[in-house]
């Protein structure tokens, strides 16, 4: 049976790396470098917002798929580092195989 929050937790695993690489490197250059503090407001609160759907979305996948409790760990550091969410997504891309199984 497919576990669809393991899918929704792929994307949103993307999706918000996506965000945190627009808020690091889009976003705050604009506040410092152009005086433009608003960058960062809309930004970080698309991100913030994204990043509370991706940790809820993590805890429930890690529940229904019952992947091991050191993966969801390293999926929340990687979520907590530029770049980091990329690095996880081929091993969500495992889970998200395993649960159409």
């Amino acid at each position: 049976m497919k576990n669809e929050n393991v899918v929704k937790f792929g994307q949103i695993n993307t999706i918000e790396g996506y965000s945190y690489l627009a808020l690091v490197f889009i976003a705050m250059p604009m506040k410092y470098l152009l005086a433009m503090p608003l960058a960062v407001k809309v930004v970080g609160m698309i991100h913030g917002v994204l990043f509370i759907i991706f940790c809820l979305l993590l805890v429930k996948a890690w529940q229904e798929s019952k992947w091991p409790f050191r993966e969801n760990i390293i999926f929340f550091i990687a979520s907590l580092i530029p770049f980091g969410t990329f690095f996880t997504k081929n091993k969500i891309k495992t889970y998200e195989l395993k649960s159409f199984v």
